[in-house]
C-alpha cells in the first residue's frame, strides 16, 4: 500500500529531474509535484501553513522555523551550493575599501533571514572581524517565519520605497546583488526577477578577487555554503518512519547519473558549468548529501544564525537534520 499521494514542492535540477519524471521512484510512496513560481513562495507556505508534505526550502528559513516550533524536519540533502565573496557591492563614494568599513554604513538585503544574507554576514563577521551590530541592515520584504523578532539594527524601508530606490537615491552604501538584494524589483511574485532594475553604474564589488578568497577560506574551514534543503512534515514521518531513508536513497539515485557525467566531463548546461567550476574548489562531488559530508557547513549556518539573532540558541547539527 502506498497510501495517499504526497504533495511535494521541488524545483527541477539535473539531479532531481529523474524524480519528477518518475524515472526514479520512492518505494511505497507516490510523489505529486506542485510547481510554485517563484519557488520562494513555497518556503512561506510551508513554514506558515504546512502546505506540502515535502518541500524544498531555504536552509535558514528551515532552521528558524524548526527552532520556533514548526513541526518539520529536514534531510541532509542540499540542492544549491555557492560561495559568498562575490555579490556584495558598494557605492564608491561611501568610503568602503575593506570589510570593516561597513560598520556604521547602510546595507541592503531583501530580508534579514534570507540565506544569502546570513552567509555573507557570517563571512564578514567571522573571517573579517566586522561588527555586524554596527551595520544598519535595510530590508524591503517580510521574513518567512512570522514569530521571528529582528535585532534593533534591522530597519524596514519606508512604505512605497525599496532597496532599489534607496540605492538609486544614494541612501544605501552597500547591498547584496541578485534576488537577495538589489537585483530584483519588488517582493517575490510572478515575474518579480524577470528584468534587473535600474541601478547606479558605478557600483563595485567589495572583494576584487572573490574566487581566490573563496578557495582560501574553504581550505581553512571546510565550509561550503548550502542553499535549499528538503523539509518534511514530522507528522508524515511519525506515520511512515521508513519514508525518510527511502527519500534519501531516491534523491541519491537521481543524482548519481548527473554526478557521473560531471566527473566524466560530459554534463552540459548552466548548472553543469557552475558545478564543474565548484569541483575545482571542493573536489569531485559539488552537491554532497549526508550529514557528515555537510557537517562543517551545517554547523556554520547554525552558528551564524545564532550570532545574528535568528536562533535562540546554538543547536547541534543532529537537532536540525536527520542523520544519513
Amino acid at each position: 500500500m502506498t497510501g495517499p499521494a504526497l504533495k511535494v514542492a521541488l524545483r527541477t535540477y539535473p539531479y532531481t529531474e529523474a524524480l519528477k519524471t518518475g524515472a526514479v521512484s520512492v518505494p511505497g510512496a507516490t510523489l505529486e509535484f506542485e510547481e510554485v513560481k517563484p519557488h520562494i513562495a513555497a518556503f512561506r507556505r510551508m513554514v506558515r501553513d504546512l502546505a506540502f508534505d515535502i518541500c524544498e526550502i531555504a536552509p535558514t528559513t528551515y532552521i528558524i522555523a524548526r527552532a520556533y516550533g514548526v513541526p518539520i524536519i529536514a534531510l541532509p540533502v542540499f540542492f544549491v551550493r555557492r560561495f559568498h565573496h562575490n555579490g556584495l557591492v558598494v557605492r564608491p563614494e561611501a568610503g568602503i575599501e575593506k570589510p570593516k568599513d561597513l560598520e556604521g554604513k547602510n546595507f541592503g538585503v531583501r530580508a534579514y533571514s534570507v540565506t544569502t544574507g546570513v552567509w555573507k554576514r557570517g563571512l564578514l563577521q567571522n573571517e573579517y572581524g566586522v561588527d555586524i551590530d554596527k551595520v544598519n541592515w535595510w530590508v524591503d520584504d517580510e521574513e518567512h517565519v512570522e514569530a521571528l523578532r529582528l535585532p534593533a539594527n534591522v530597519h524596514h524601508v519606508a512604505e512605497g520605497s525599496s532597496l532599489v530606490s534607496m540605492m538609486a537615491a544614494g541612501k544605501l552604501d552597500a547591498a547584496c546583488t541578485g534576488d537577495a538584494g538589489i537585483g530584483r524589483a519588488g517582493k517575490p511574485g510572478e515575474g518579480w526577477n524577470d528584468a534587473g532594475p535600474a541601478l547606479p553604474e558605478n557600483l563595485r564589488e567589495l572583494f576584487t578577487n572573490p574566487g581566490q578568497l573563496d578557495r582560501e577560506v574553504y581550505s581553512r574551514n571546510g565550509v561550503y555554503p548550502i542553499h535549499g534543503t528538503l523539509a518534511i512534515k514530522e507528522s508524515l514521518l511519525a506515520e511512515r518512519p521508513d519514508l525518510a531513508s527511502r527519500l534519501f536513497d531516491a534523491f541519491s539515485a537521481a543524482k548519481a547519473p548527473y554526478l557521473a557525467a560531471l566527473r566524466a566531463g560530459t554534463a552540459t548546461g548552466k548548472q553543469a558549468e557552475k558545478d564543474m567550476a565548484l569541483m575545482k574548489v571542493v573536489g569531485d562531488d559539488p552537491i554532497p548529501y549526508g550529514l557528515d559530508a555537510n557537517r562543517a557547513s551545517i554547523e556554520a549556518l547554525i552558528r551564524y544564525g545564532h550570532q545574528q539573532g535568528l536562533l535562540p540558541k546554538a543547536y547541534t547539527a543532529e537537532e536540525m537534520f536527520m542523520q544519513f
